[in-house]
């Protein structure tokens, strides 16, 4: 029996019928979609509700004893840490009242869970606040950046002491002096024992092995103790008038100087004579050109630290002015994070502290402290501060206990004093006024660049470009960089470095694709997952080869073509000639020579540049001078890595050398030179 199709209208039925039925599947997914949903939302709430009862139940036991409490989000991370003559005051404080949608608020909706510490006094809970602060990098707090240690000037303890620029611990074989507010500081003071006490500044391994003095013995710049006519009394007395001169006893300096001269003018001695009147004149001139009058430097005004803050634009300078031996060394600046966050939580506790605390009157004595308690924590304490804002007693006090002397900080000083304060706060403005310049400039570019590529972002303030650059030396010791640029300016301790191997040598394409696949193969899976960020734009240093090979990782790894691009030479590899090649088949774009957004992408590619090629030479010399091979030593460490270096001259001599003569450097067991013997040979 054949089968006859349906009419027109019972084919329009039964259509309507089907679109009725699945409209009201559809319609049955979305109430129990939402419904779920809506289950899910409220058992967060629930959830939230309890979490938020139980830490207020954990404020409501907490004791009125001094401490430091800290404050975490729902991710674990510290939102805040603060310390309080009395925790339960303090703390309840906070969730006594709404603060609404500002920053205080915004702090307090995220608390999830506190920790307290207990301690006996103000000044534990100052000192416990700060190494916390420096530690969890809490993101309400005033933080200032962990600089390295100060340089200092040394005078080595060898029987012809060498003058020297010096970072790290001390050794107590040596003299130190200082610190010195930076590297400049300390070179331009050993240009000047150079050149008015001629002492030595030559590593002793030179020291050791010359034969006759060096060029600056020529240009009288030293002595030559290296050679047996220049170990006399004179360079010894030379040292004992650099030291006193270094520490700041320059009257009771000039004052030998002057009765040396005349002892060798009335012993008809008129050529020594006039070196030491050379010697007179050329430290009569350093001590005009300084700033400090060194006649009212005296007592506690040899050594003293100058502080001075400004605040403007959202962002703080404190600028840090050293005075040491009567002399001034010059200044720093240092630029803290989180003030805006830190100065809402702070000055609202003003207004609602019960405990006795003393709470910054502004921003700025609020900044100043902060930077004085974690400063120093690690730094040598004057005995005078002078400041361009009061603090409070108790910070004096604690920085006394730190320094187990007596700390006087001193906010409106008079005569010398007072010129330093308005020199260093002048400086402050400079360097802040600088800051917000180069800050607007680097935002431009950012901008620039974001216009010119069409591209949008949520936060410009977290705009983030990773670039990737290939290095080698004719294929040996391939080294691939990833630089990275964000919040407008480059992030150095982001930085990666990434070893190629298994690679022909010299191919730069297989090189791209390895370090990519390695950068980005985990970070797309963080990604889908919502526990990592993958950047705004990525920059390879090529043209199409180099673009069609990060194409093909994008594709394998799933991620978005439109996040590539290349930075290709122009003609003739003219640098302002550069074009960007994009991977998803967009035309090429010339930004043009004066553009600020290729500025911005220059200034990421040579980065990436410096950053792979400087280790791609330090992996090369590794190779060839078998370094590597001493590295791998079990037992052998920076330190005593550095005495074999030092002791035998570099690796090769180490290799040369016996096991007995290995043994006889120190901290070198007859175990561990077997062990390097056996490793280098």
């Amino acid at each position: 029996m054949q089968e006859t199709e349906p009419s027109k209208p019972e084919a329009a039925s039964a259509s309507a019928e089907l679109g009725a039925q699945k409209e009201a599947e559809w319609a049955d997914a979305r109430a129990a979609s939402e419904s779920a949903e809506s289950l899910r939302v409220a058992e967060v709430e629930r959830l939230a509700l309890l979490r938020r009862e139980a830490l207020l139940a954990e404020v409501a036991a907490l004791s009125g004893l001094p401490g430091v409490y800290r404050y975490f989000d729902a991710q674990d991370q510290v939102l805040y840490v603060g310390k309080a003559k009395n925790l339960k005051k303090r703390v309840s404080s906070y969730f006594q009242k709404d603060h609404g949608g500002t920053r205080i608020g915004m702090m307090v909706a995220r608390i999830a869970r506190l920790e307290t510490t207990v301690v006996r006094t103000e000044s534990e809970a100052l000192l416990l606040e700060n190494n916390l602060i420096k530690a969890l990098n809490p993101r309400f707090n005033i933080l200032f950046r962990d600089d390295k240690s100060y340089p200092y000037l040394r005078l080595s303890g060898h029987a012809w002491p060498r003058v020297s620029y010096y970072r790290g611990a001390v050794d107590k074989r040596h003299r130190y002096f200082g610190p010195f507010p930076s590297g400049w500081a300390v070179k331009e003071s050993i240009q000047l024992i150079q050149k008015v006490f001629r002492l030595r500044t030559c590593e002793d391994t030179v020291f050791n092995n010359r034969s006759r003095p060096c060029l600056l013995y020529q240009i009288r710049r030293c002595s030559g103790p290296c050679v047996p006519e220049g170990q006399t009394e004179e360079y010894r007395r030379n040292v004992s008038n650099a030291e006193r001169f270094l520490l700041g006893e320059t009257d009771e300096v000039m004052a030998g100087l002057q009765a040396q001269m005349m002892a060798y003018a009335e012993a008809y001695q008129y050529e020594l004579a006039a070196e030491v009147r050379n010697q007179i004149q050329a430290l009569s001139k350093v001590l005009q050109q300084q700033s400090v009058d060194e006649n009212s430097a005296t007592g506690r005004d040899r050594d003293v630290d100058v502080l001075a803050v400004k605040v403007k634009g959202g962002r703080a300078c404190v600028n840090l002015a050293m005075v040491r031996g009567g002399r001034h060394l010059g200044d720093r600046a240092y630029f803290p994070k989180h003030v805006e966050d830190a100065a809402a939580v702070l000055l609202a506790d003003d207004e609602s502290d019960g405990d006795g605390d003393a709470v910054p009157a502004s921003v700025e004595q609020q900044v100043l402290e902060a930077f004085m308690a974690q400063h120093y924590l690690d730094a040598q304490v004057p005995s005078l501060i002078v400041v361009s804002d009061a603090v409070s007693e108790g910070l004096a006090e604690a920085l006394s206990a730190q320094a187990a002397s007596k700390v006087t900080v001193q906010a409106q000083p008079r005569g010398q004093r007072r010129i330093w304060q308005e020199m260093c706060i002048k400086g402050a403005e400079l360097a802040l006024a600088r800051l917000l310049s180069e800050e607007g400039s680097q935002q431009a570019r950012t901008r620039a660049l974001l216009e010119a590529l069409d591209l949008s972002v949520a936060e410009l303030d977290k705009f983030r470009i990773e670039c990737f650059d290939i290095s080698h030396t004719a294929g040996e010791a391939t080294m691939a960089s990833c630089v990275v640029f964000e919040a407008h300016q480059m992030q150095s301790s982001q930085y990666r470095r990434y070893n190629i191997e298994g690679i022909t040598g010299g191919d730069d394409y297989a090189a791209m694709r390895q370090v990519l696949t390695r950068r980005y193969s985990k970070l797309a899976e963080a990604a889908t997952l919502g526990t990592g960020r993958l950047p705004d734009l990525v920059l390879v240093d090529g043209g199409k080869g180099q673009v069609s090979m990060a194409r093909a990782v994008f594709e394998e790894l799933g991620l978005d073509l439109s996040l590539i691009v290349g930075v290709e030479k122009g003609e003739g590899r003219k640098v302002g000639l550069e074009e960007l090649v994009f991977a998803d088949g967009r035309e090429k774009v010339y930004l043009g020579r004066d553009s600020a957004a290729l500025m911005l992408v220059a200034q990421i590619r040579d980065e990436a540049h410096r950053f792979a090629i400087t280790g791609m030479r330090a992996k090369r010399a590794a190779v060839r001078t078998g370094g590597s091979r001493l590295e791998e030593v079990p037992g052998v460490g920076p330190k005593k890595r550095s005495q074999l270096l030092q002791r035998f001259g570099g690796v090769r001599g180490v290799a040369a050398a016996s096991v007995d003569e290995l043994c006889s450097v120190k901290g070198i067991s007859r175990e561990l030179a077997e062990e390097i013997y056996r490793v280098l040979h």
